[in-house]
């Protein structure tokens, strides 16, 4: 949960500085946070498979 919030924060402080960015440093970032959504999506949905909560 706390590397959550790290990176929410992370990507606020991202998202802020966009304005002041180049275009293609702002491509980078969003490319580079997307992947490792995906990345963390894919280890949570397969974390769930193999271990299906008893609610």
């Amino acid at each position: 949960m706390l590397f959550l919030v790290a990176a929410l924060l992370l990507m606020g402080v991202v998202m802020g500085s966009v304005a002041h960015a180049p275009v293609s440093v702002s491509l980078v970032a969003a490319v580079v946070i997307g992947i490792w959504l995906a990345v963390f999506a894919v280890r949570e949905r397969n974390a769930r498979r193999r271990h299906p909560s008893t609610n």
